[in-house]
């Protein structure tokens, strides 16, 4: 019984972790982030040239028609290198369309987003931070939609929004439709961009075959990427502490001779590592499970997030002063992680889910 990547997903991954490395060092990312701007342009074009913007897109509509799961693998690359990319929205809108829409309208289009010609975005959120399908009241009559939505992924920058609607369907809007008004929100995660949608009498085309149960699979899917994207953070959150330990120097020599230092080195390196099979299955069960997917599309999220976020707690505090300071880059991957905890609900609220359907 092997447990483990194939090579083939091992090269998917250390070929974009190349290129991140070469496009997106720590110097840029730093730039990146401190000017809030949320998208690096030329680098989503480079990682659409090698295939990721249609990694999970079907073969027949010009994707990869690769899993899941190596989608994941990905957005934990993205998030290792806090990428300022838009892979979130745009992998979930294609998802969206290749769950819910009829052949004409996947055909016109997934090729467009499977090559990087298109932007997608995803609209979920209600006032009052309610993600769930059940939620939704924007409303769609007559071909037009009216409402307002919350937290819209790289709205600013996305030219084909998914928008979830009253009942639990799903509907598109493409940018520049008539009476859709975008707005800027701010994020405490400067590496992605969020804004609120309002739509007054806008035209839309609801998807031919979306209901509450497509949306609720295209959200899963999104808990499953938002857990890799913290996964990859806390690595590079781990990394960077390890690094630092080993050069700052106290009494005439590094802080990791310490014990006290080994053991909490030791700490977040288990607890990173002992959710690697979480994530990994999650991932999984989003293709081939489908009667254990929302389950396990919810404890990655939850705990893969918190565990992410104490790390980032624990990696500030081994830093010492510096870690509470704009220079040091820890707080960089720290807020990514809290964007991810966050998004489309945090793990308090998808813990109350598994209960409610465990009965517990």
């Amino acid at each position: 019984m092997h447990f483990g990547l194939s090579e083939e997903q091992e090269l998917l991954q250390e070929t974009v972790r190349g290129f991140a490395a070469g496009e997106c060092p720590a110097d840029v990312l730093r730039r990146h982030f401190d000017a809030a701007t949320g998208f690096d342009a030329e680098l989503w074009r480079g990682l659409a040239e090698i295939g990721v913007a249609g990694l999970a897109i079907p073969e027949a509509y010009g994707g990869a028609g690769m899993e899941w799961l190596d989608l994941a693998l990905v957005a934990e690359i993205v998030g290792e290198g806090g990428l300022p990319v838009p892979l979130l929205g745009h992998a979930l809108a294609a998802r969206a369309i290749a769950l819910g829409g009829s052949d004409a309208q996947k055909e016109k289009w997934l090729p467009a987003l499977a090559s990087g010609e298109a932007i997608g975005a995803v609209a979920f959120a209600e006032e009052g931070d309610a993600w769930e399908p059940e939620t939704f009241t924007a409303r769609v009559a007559n071909g037009v939609l009216t409402g307002r939505k919350k937290y819209a992924t790289d709205a600013n920058e996305a030219n084909l929004f998914v928008v979830g609607v009253e009942g639990g369907g799903l509907a598109v809007v493409e940018r520049g439709a008539s009476g859709f008004a975008i707005e800027r929100v701010g994020s405490i995660d400067h590496t992605r961009q969020l804004g609120d949608l309002a739509f007054a009498n806008t035209p839309c085309e609801p998807l031919a075959n979306s209901s509450i149960d497509v949306a609720r699979k295209v959200r899963d899917a999104g808990l499953v990427l938002l857990a890799a994207d913290a996964y990859g953070a806390a690595a590079r959150l781990v990394a960077i502490t390890n690094e630092y330990a080993k050069s700052r120097k106290q009494f005439g020599q590094p802080i990791a001779q310490f014990q006290s230092v080994k053991h909490q080195l030791a700490d977040l390196a288990t607890q990173h590592e002992c959710a690697r099979g979480l994530l990994w299955y999650a991932g999984h069960a989003i293709d081939h499970l489908p009667k254990e997917s929302m389950r396990q599309a919810a404890l990655a999220k939850s705990h893969i997030c918190d565990i992410a976020a104490w790390i980032g707690r624990e990696a500030i505090e081994l830093h010492g002063g510096l870690g509470f300071t704009w220079e040091c880059d820890v707080h960089i991957h720290l807020k990514r992680v809290m964007f991810d905890r966050s998004y489309l609900g945090t793990p308090e609220h998808h813990r109350r889910r598994i209960a409610l359907q465990e009965g517990w």
